[in-house]
């Protein structure tokens, strides 16, 4: 990226005051990406540990997979799913708070002993799945975030910066450059005016 400047005072000013500014919110930037980078890592275990528990309930499902036959399957239905939103590192991401489940009465008379321990079991196996798919989307967001503020690191510490630097490097030289030239052309004057003023006397 070519940062377009002039040279004069005002261009060295506003590219200082641009350059001070990205100085300053680098660290603040960094804090950032390593404060997302933990919870991305975090909300990667916590993934994985809902993944191997909905994979050993799903087992357990499949081991009664018999019996489901006679189970009504319009008894359990999600009644409601509390969130909230909360902010980490500056990211608002859903937290699911409550998962309501409803289970319609049935008899139990008519009914096989084991309804409870399948109503137990759909259960579990509804709200472990709700709450890794909240995870999953909190995880997505994170890493979004984090991936754009990596960006943002790498612009102002490999671009942003050492371009501005470069250019203020260069507007000082010219004006230096120019400065030196004033003072020796200021001189050169001098000497030829000292010796027209000792040709004439």
């Amino acid at each position: 990226m070519a940062i377009k400047f002039q040279y004069n005072k005002t261009s060295l000013q506003q590219l200082e005051k641009q350059l001070k500014m990205r100085v300053r919110t680098l660290p603040i930037i960094k804090n950032k990406e390593s404060a997302l980078r933990m919870e991305v890592k975090k909300c990667k275990t916590e993934a994985a540990e809902l993944e191997r528990d909905l994979e050993s309930r799903v087992q357990a499902y499949e081991a009664m997979f018999a019996l489901w036959n006679e189970f009504d399957p319009t008894i359990v239905g999600l009644k409601d799913v509390q969130l909230d939103v909360k902010k980490i590192a500056g990211v608002r991401v859903p937290v699911l708070i409550n998962v309501e489940l409803s289970v319609k009465p049935f008899s139990l008379f008519t009914s096989p002993k084991w309804y409870y321990d399948g109503i137990a079991l759909l259960r579990g196996l509804a709200k472990t799945a709700i709450e890794r798919e909240f995870v999953l989307a909190k995880l997505a967001l994170l890493e979004h975030t984090r991936k754009k503020t990596t960006q943002k690191v790498n612009l102002f510490e490999k671009v942003q910066i050492p371009g501005y630097q470069d250019a203020l490097r260069k507007i000082k030289r010219f004006m230096e450059d120019e400065e030196n030239l004033s003072k020796s052309s200021q001189k050169i004057l001098k000497t030829i005016l000292e010796k027209r003023k000792e040709a004439e006397s």
